[in-house]
C-alpha cells in the first residue's frame, strides 16, 4: 500500500499521495481480491462489485480523509456503500487500505465471520452503516451530512466532514432515494456527494427494461443537485471529478459514473447473470488471468 503523503493542508493530511499508476495497481489487486473472495466463498455479487472498483480505489486512496489506525476518528470523512451487496469490493478495499487484515477475506460469508455478505457496522472497522436494504444509504448520508454541518463546520484551514454515498443504478428506482435527494437539496448539503454506479444492468436484466431511470442527470438536476458525469473506470477522470465537486457550494453533488457490470472479465461484462453468481474454480482461473493480462 502507498505511504501517506506529507502534510500539504488540513484536507490532504489524511489523504494518500498516489500517482494514477499507483491507483491502477491498487485497483487490479482489489479486482483480483473480489473474484477470489466470492469464488472461494461460493456466495457474493461479483458483477456490481467489479463495476465499482475504480470508484472505491479513488475514494479510499485519493479522496477520503480517513485514518485506518483510528476508524472512529470524529472528523473523518464518511463513506456509505448504499448498494450493500457489493460488500466484497468494500472489504477488498478496506483490506488494501489497512482497515482490516487481508486474511479476513478468506472468511467472507462464513457463519460467525466479521465479513458477512452485507456489511455490518458493528463488526467491521471502516464500515459506517450496515447496508443491504436498497435505497436507505442516501437517507443515512443526508443525516450524517446534516449532523456534520452542525458539529464540524468548515473553518479556515480546517475542512469540515464530507459524506460520500455509492448507489447502484437499479437502486435509483427506489422512491426513498428521491425523498433523500429532496431533503439534501433543501438543507443545502454541499458536504454530501452521491455517486451512482451507472452500469445499466441489475439483477434481472437491463435497467432500461426493468424500470427506466433515464434521463438520470436531468432527474438529479430537477431535485437541485449539482450533476457531474464521468467515466467510472478512468481514475484520472474520477480524481478530477472529485476535485471539481469540492468546489461546489450551497447544494449537494452527484457523480454519475458510467461503468460496466463485471468490468475486467470479458465473460462477465454487461451480463445480469453475474449479478449474484460467483465464478467456479475454472472460471476464476480464467478471470484472474484476464484481469492480470489486461493490466500489464
Amino acid at each position: 500500500m502507498p505511504e501517506t503523503g506529507s502534510r500539504q493542508s488540513s484536507r490532504d493530511s489524511y489523504c494518500l499521495t498516489c500517482s494514477d499508476d499507483d491507483l491502477k495497481a491498487v485497483a487490479q489487486t482489489i479486482r483480483e481480491s473480489i473474484l477470489t473472495t466470492v469464488s472461494n466463498a461460493g456466495v457474493g455479487h461479483p458483477g456490481g462489485s467489479l463495476s465499482a472498483v475504480e470508484i472505491l480505489t479513488t475514494l479510499y486512496f485519493s479522496e477520503l480523509r480517513i485514518d485506518p489506525a483510528r476508524p472512529d476518528w470524529q472528523t473523518r470523512d464518511r463513506f456509505i456503500l448504499s448498494k450493500g451487496h457489493a460488500s466484497s469490493a468494500l472489504y477488498a478495499t478496506l483490506a488494501e487500505r489497512g482497515f482490516i487484515s487481508p486474511d479476513l477475506l478468506t472468511t467472507f460469508g462464513k457463519i460467525n465471520s466479521l465479513l458477512q455478505v452485507h456489511p455490518d457496522m458493528h463488526k467491521v472497522p471502516g464500515v459506517e452503516i450496515s447496508t443491504g436494504a436498497l435505497g436507505l444509504g442516501l437517507s443515512v448520508g443526508v443525516g450524517m451530512a446534516l449532523a456534520a454541518k452542525q458539529d464540524y463546520p468548515d473553518k479556515p484551514g480546517e475542512p469540515g466532514v464530507r459524506v460520500y454515498v455509492l448507489l447502484g443504478d437499479g437502486e435509483c428506482q427506489e422512491g426513498v432515494v428521491w425523498e433523500a435527494a429532496m431533503a439534501a437539496s433543501h438543507y443545502k448539503l454541499d458536504n454530501l456527494v452521491a455517486i451512482v454506479d451507472y452500469n445499466q444492468v441489475q439483477l434481472y436484466g437491463p435497467v432500461s427494461k426493468i424500470m427506466e431511470i433515464a434521463p438520470l442527470a436531468d432527474k438529479w438536476r430537477s431535485f437541485g443537485w449539482a450533476v457531474h458525469e464521468t467515466q467510472g473506470h478512468d481514475i484520472d477522470a474520477l480524481r478530477s471529478c472529485f476535485n471539481e465537486v469540492r468546489k461546489i457550494k450551497g447544494r449537494p453533488s452527484v457523480i454519475i459514473a458510467h461503468t460496466v457490470k463485471g468490468k475486467g472479465v470479458s465473460f462477465m461484462e454487461g451480463k445480469a447473470a453475474w449479478h449474484g453468481r460467483p465464478p467456479k474454480h475454472e472460471e476464476l482461473k480464467d478471470a484472474l488471468e484476464e484481469v492480470r493480462t489486461c493490466n500489464q
